[in-house]
């Protein structure tokens, strides 16, 4: 269950001009200020990843190829983040010490990830992630060219509810 919180516009507003994600922030803000253990915001991780992956076939549905490219890679940065959690890799001991997740960081876990659990994972982010330059940033794929990708986040999802359901 969700429950809707109001900030000022401005901060909105400012946050969203700098790019940044309010909800996973929040989330991620909240876990560790509340001593959350890391399975439990793997699994926080996990559940924004499956809204992200709903609302992007919800667009795609509508042809917004660009809304849907973006949720995607969102979807696939919620899982990588999951499953770094969840196996307590050295990248999610960064994050929380920087109280942020970079594209760096989230390379290097995927990259862990593919070599310690399943090669398939860094496929799938590398798909992921050129959803995210080539079909949000750019604006330059296709209905067909996302709707191929989007198989791809679906597998790292399936790959993430794997791990956490073993960590459990």
């Amino acid at each position: 269950m969700s429950v809707a919180i109001s900030i000022p516009r401005r901060l909105y507003e400012e946050a969203k001009r700098r790019g940044l994600d309010i909800e996973t922030r929040v989330v991620e803000f909240l876990a560790r200020e509340l001593g959350l253990d890391p399975r439990e915001e793997a699994s926080l991780h996990l559940g924004l990843a499956e809204r992200f992956l709903r609302e992007a076939l919800s667009l795609l549905e509508k042809n917004d190829t660009v809304q849907a490219s973006e949720k995607l890679y969102k979807a696939a940065e919620e899982a990588i983040k999951a499953m770094a959690e969840a196996l307590g890799l050295p990248e999610a001991e960064e994050a929380r010490k920087r109280n942020k997740w970079s594209l760096r960081l989230l390379d290097f876990a995927a990259n862990r990830l593919a070599m310690e659990v399943d090669e398939r994972i860094y496929d799938d982010w590398d798909h992921a992630y050129f959803l995210h330059t080539e079909g949000f940033h750019e604006a330059r794929l296709g209905e067909n060219q996302v709707r191929t990708r989007a198989k791809y986040v679906k597998e790292l999802l399936e790959i993430a509810k794997k791990i956490i359901s073993q960590q459990k």
